[in-house]
Parts: structure tokens; C-alpha cells; sequence
């Protein structure tokens, strides 16, 4: 019996059992063998045999999204019609096949937007090359090599999940099945728990909260499963049976998520409302270029990127080409952002408060901008661990 018809008989096994709390220990070992089987189909064990073909793209830009969808949503025309890259589009499905790079231009930052192929039902499981679009064999986000799996969503910082505004929620449930049987959880953050393996001295669980999800038998039966006899483990959050399976498996990514409704145009102006209203939703039409603009806005605000102008001596900042960074950036992530060299020579920095003139019938008006400095409007001297906040001024001084 193969891998793919191991998954099927344990899902319909799943799908027989009752849920309750007398089933709860049997339905954790089956959610644990589940993914254990999940994880083989995705990483082969064997690596004899020619190397597979995959998407080669290099990863550019501040930050990369990837629209994932069914063939003939919208995708490719999405893609042209917010970058200066032309994708093939036409009437019938599966016009593109392979990944396509186009970039977005917004606010200083360069977003790479990535058309990848559409997927089928089944994807997860290497129906259409779908192991190619949603799954990735090297995890790193910045060396994106041209391996058996290929490009993937795993090496995106954020989803956009396009849907067809004239067909049925199912599209979306079964996309979110297909990306969350390779190891993408969508607009989920990583459970509190902590695991570290040891050489001997058994299990150790300790929990901080009251467990109502699992209990302490089913954890102990699933890290069983998995041969762990000897480990720490700190539960400091109400998880479930299997956000703890993901911790321990270790290669869950946890991406957030935005799902795009396209041909809004041919749907009455009450679905229309009623999507738009939904959580992490935005509503557009590509052909007559309808809410464009705001989808945009909406990826740059998920994203949550910190532009940082920086300052030379005796200079005033530099605000056509700022260093885009993540939410949480120190120094050191705006040196190497310029060049590596800086860290290894850097001496201190200047973080100032960038205020904004604006003149009104009232008077001028200072509107700070940026947030890290204490002693603004004078410059505060910081080390390489100072975190920054958005649109703060930057001068780094070497030895």
C-alpha cells in the first residue's frame, strides 16, 4: 500500500469516528500518523533518481507575494495589471505553467508579486504539479533553488488567495485543505509551546495553562509515536491535538493570508457586500480594474514592513530611497540591508524623530513621524540591538 492510499484510508477512518471525549486519544494518534505520512509524500526518504523540475525564481524586492488560486480566476491578469510584467492571459485554463515574477512599486518598497500555476484539487498530493506550486523541499526563504518540489507558497511572506466572486465558498475551503496539507497554516501564529530534545532523562511536560483541547496522555501517546522518549516540553497556551503536532514536526509555516473575490462586476451589489464585510476579505473586479488601489494597500499593511530613511553627516535624510525592513528591525538589520561590512565595523548610530511641516489656517504644524527616539526632536545614540519603528531617520557611524 502506497503513501497516498495510506493518507485516504486514515481520513476516512477520521471521517467514521465520532468526535468526542472518548474518542479524543484514538483520533490523536491518527491526526499524529496523518502527518507523519503527509510529511513523507512531500520528502520523499529516497534520493536515488534523476533531480525533478521545479520553478526557478530568485527572490527580490523588501517582500514577496504569491497568488495562489483555480485555473481561470484572474490570476495572470491580476498580475499585469499591478506590475509592468505581462503574463499570458485568455479564455481558456491553464495558461500559465510555470511561475511568474512581476514586482510592485509602493510607498519606496519593491513587493515581488509571484504568479504561480493553477492548482487542482488533489495538489498536495502531486495532482497538476501541484507539490510544485504549494510545497517546497528547501524551506530557506532567500535561496530558492531549482529542486524537485521547485518554487512553492512556503517561501512567501504573504498569500493572496484568489478566488471566483460567481462560484461557491467550496473553492475556498478546498485551497485552504490543499495549502494546509503541505504545512501552511493561514493566518494562524505559532503555538506557545516549547521543545527541546535531550539524550536521556525522559519526558518532561510541564503546561502553564489549563489544558481543555488535549490532555497529557494523548501529547505523551503522540510524542511516542514519533520516538521522542526523551525531551522538554512547555505548553504555555490551550493548543489543540494538532497545532502540538505541528510544533513538533518543526517545518510548519504560519503565513498570513488575504482572499481576493475577482468578477465582482457579474455578482449583485449584495454578495458584493457581504464579501467585503468578511475577515481578511478585499473585492475586486481586474477587468474594469475595480478596488485595485485598495488591494494594494491592503498588502502593504499586511506585510507590516517599517521603512527607515537614513541620514548623512551634515546632510538632511534621504526620503526618495528608503530601507525597508520587518516589524521589529534593529540597527544591525539596517546595516546588513546596506552592506555586511557595517556590523562588523560599526561604531554607533543616530536615530532621530522625522517630523513633517504642514501648514494650516491654524498655523504650522510638527507632525512626528517616526517613534524609537526618547529625545526627539534631538537624535539618540543607539547600539546594533535598537529597535526601529516606521519612517524613523538612520545615520550609522564605522571605525
Amino acid at each position: 500500500m502506497g503513501i497516498v492510499e495510506k493518507i485516504k484510508e486514515i481520513e476516512e477512518e477520521m471521517a467514521r469516528t465520532q468526535k468526542n471525549k472518548a474518542t479524543e486519544y484514538h483520533l490523536g494518534l491518527l491526526k499524529a500518523k496523518l502527518a507523519r505520512y503527509r510529511a513523507q509524500l512531500l520528502e520523499p526518504a529516497s534520493k536515488s533518481g534523476p533531480a525533478g523540475v521545479g520553478f526557478d525564481v530568485q527572490k527580490s524586492g523588501d517582500a514577496r507575494v504569491a497568488l495562489i488560486g483555480f485555473p481561470s480566476v484572474g490570476k495572470s491578469t491580476l498580475l499585469s495589471k499591478c506590475t509592468h510584467t505581462a503574463s499570458e492571459t485568455a479564455a481558456y485554463e491553464f495558461t500559465t505553467l510555470t511561475a511568474i515574477p512581476g514586482v510592485i512599486e509602493y510607498q519606496g518598497a519593491r513587493i515581488q508579486l509571484l504568479d504561480l500555476p493553477g492548482i487542482v484539487e488533489g495538489a498536495s498530493q502531486g495532482r497538476g504539479r501541484g507539490r510544485q506550486v504549494v510545497a517546497s523541499k528547501n524551506l530557506d526563504l532567500f535561496k530558492i533553488k531549482n529542486n524537485k518540489h521547485g518554487v512553492a507558497a512556503k517561501t512567501a511572506d504573504l498569500i493572496l488567495i484568489m478566488l471566483d466572486a460567481t462560484k461557491s465558498e467550496e473553492q475556498r475551503r478546498l485551497l485552504e485543505i490543499e495549502l494546509d496539507a503541505v504545512g501552511i497554516r493561514l493566518n494562524k501564529r505559532k503555538p506557545d509551546v516549547v521543545f527541546k530534545r535531550r539524550t536521556t532523562g525522559g519526558i518532561t511536560l510541564n503546561t502553564t495553562v489549563k489544558l481543555t483541547k488535549t490532555d497529557e496522555k494523548t501529547i505523551r501517546t503522540i510524542l511516542a509515536g514519533y520516538k521522542l522518549h526523551n525531551c522538554d516540553v512547555m505548553i504555555r497556551e490551550d493548543i489543540t491535538t494538532d497545532e502540538f503536532i505541528d510544533v513538533l514536526i518543526g517545518t510548519r509555516k504560519y503565513i498570513p493570508c488575504l482572499y481576493v473575490y475577482n468578477k465582482i462586476d457579474a455578482i449583485s451589489l449584495e454578495l458584493v457586500d457581504k464579501l467585503a464585510r468578511t475577515e481578511n476579505t478585499v473585492v475586486i473586479s481586474c477587468e474594469m480594474d475595480l478596488n485595485l488601489d485598495y488591494l494594494i494597500e491592503r498588502i502593504w499593511e499586511s506585510l507590516e514592513l517599517v521603512k527607515v530613511y537614513t541620514k548623512k553627516r551634515g546632510a538632511r535624510p534621504d526620503l526618495s530611497d528608503p530601507v525597508c525592513l520587518r516589524k521589529g528591525a534593529t540597527i544591525e538589520d539596517v546595516c546588513l540591508g546596506i552592506h555586511k561590512s557595517l556590523v562588523s565595523n560599526f561604531r554607533n548610530g543616530l536615530v532621530w524623530v522625522y517630523n513633517v511641516v504642514c501648514t494650516t489656517d491654524y498655523g504650522t504644524d510638527y507632525l512626528a513621524q517616526g517613534r524609537s527616539s526618547k529625545f526627539s526632536p534631538h537624535a539618540q545614540k543607539v547600539s546594533l540591538n535598537h529597535q526601529l519603528q516606521d519612517e524613523d531617520v538612520v545615520s550609522i557611524f564605522t571605525k
